[in-house]
């Protein structure tokens, strides 16, 4: 089991406040995989450390700890079996956190397009579903559904616990929905996106996305599919607390560097304090990601 997450990094990725949007950007060869990951363990993994028993003299108090996280995960770009096993690499099983209602997953690839081969009927879990079709409509009320089931559970404990949606490569949906000749898909903008996603984050404790921002995507603009995604992802780059940006380095490839991770305020920074920082990291090939300070 590789480590679960780098200490630099572990400030970062604990539970967001309330109604927070934390935005990861990536380009081709600086996925974003393996910080989801380092997210989903943060959330639905207990801490590395236990935590200090109560002091004996500490007078005892009516209110009760609060539950566990839950975490809905929508990936439009990857199946469920690549989250499961990297995720069993940082020692978390993702199908044990569903049964438990604290895990769902939405596949967003698999049925977004017409003629597209589906799941096997009855194959998947209660905690797993699937888009069957790329309209702004169908892809609202899936998710919402997903919420709620999310959301209420079973007993009390499940309409108390804080649910954190993740999405992986929402701009996915932009470019699939913005070229698809299905009735009322074709009309889909970064606007209708966002919206989208903010009725979703009413419903939710906080959002973690992963978004495309290759310079051609962002600076060219050279077509109508670039300026949408553009407009989606400097938009929800200003709506976010945090953004956490990779890259390659200026100077090339190196053996024992995969790329940087820039970590700065978004346009809605809170007054919590945080220092803006920029480390090198570097992904092994077992799934383990070291990061470090330039000169380590």
């Amino acid at each position: 089991m590789t480590s679960r997450i780098a200490p630099l990094l572990e400030p970062y990725l604990t539970l967001p406040e309330d109604a927070s949007l934390v935005v990861l950007t990536g380009i081709l060869g600086a996925s974003t995989n393996w910080l989801v990951l380092r997210y989903l363990s943060s959330y639905l993994l207990p801490p590395s450390s236990p935590p200090p028993p109560p002091r004996p003299t500490a007078p005892p108090t009516e209110a009760d700890p609060a539950p566990p996280a839950a975490v809905l995960l929508v990936s439009f770009l990857r199946d469920l079996p690549f989250w499961r096993d990297g995720a069993s690499r940082l020692g978390l099983d993702l199908e044990a956190a569903g049964r438990q209602g604290r895990f769902a997953f939405v596949d967003g690839l698999r049925g977004l397009f017409p003629g597209a081969v589906a799941a096997a009927p009855g194959a998947a879990a209660a905690w797993q579903s699937a888009l069957a079709g790329a309209s702004l409509a169908h892809v609202g009320r899936v998710l919402h559904e997903a919420a709620d089931r999310l959301r209420e559970g079973d007993g009390d404990a499940a309409r108390t616990r804080a649910v954190v949606l993740v999405v992986d490569q929402l701009d996915f949906l932009l470019a699939a929905a913005g070229g698809a000749e299905e009735e009322g898909v074709g009309d889909v903008s970064a606007l209708r996106v966002r919206e989208l996603l903010m009725g979703l984050r009413e419903k939710v404790h906080a959002t973690v996305l992963t978004l495309s921002a290759d310079e051609p995507l962002i600076a060219a603009q050279a077509t109508p599919l670039e300026q949408e995604h553009a407009n989606l992802v400097l938009g929800l780059a200003h709506e976010a607390e945090l953004v956490l940006s990779l890259r390659l380095l200026d100077t090339g490839t190196a053996k024992d560097v995969s790329g940087v991770v820039r970590i700065t305020r978004g346009g809605q920074w809170s007054t919590r304090k945080m220092d803006e920082r920029e480390y090198l990291y570097h992904a092994g090939g077992d799934g383990g990601v070291r990061v470090f300070v330039r000169g380590q």
